[in-house]
């Protein structure tokens, strides 16, 4: 794992937590924008892990297929 990848994990972690707390004082509504970032670092970090997997497979990521009317 990268610099890069740890500093993200770490972030989504420190917000989850934050997130957690803000929640239980302020209520649900104060704490979604935070929970929303959260998660979206989640799939940035797991979209950089694939990415990495991918390369050391020598197999390029599969394309985005085109919807068929």
């Amino acid at each position: 794992m990268k610099l890069g990848d740890v500093l993200i994990l770490s972030l989504a972690l420190a917000l989850s937590i934050i997130g957690i707390h803000q929640s239980m004082t302020v209520g649900i509504g104060g704490s979604y924008f935070i929970f929303m970032v959260a998660a979206a670092l989640l799939f940035w970090f797991q979209l950089r892990r694939n990415k990495v997997l991918a390369a050391e497979k020598g197999t390029p990521p599969k394309p985005k297929q085109k919807k068929k009317r």
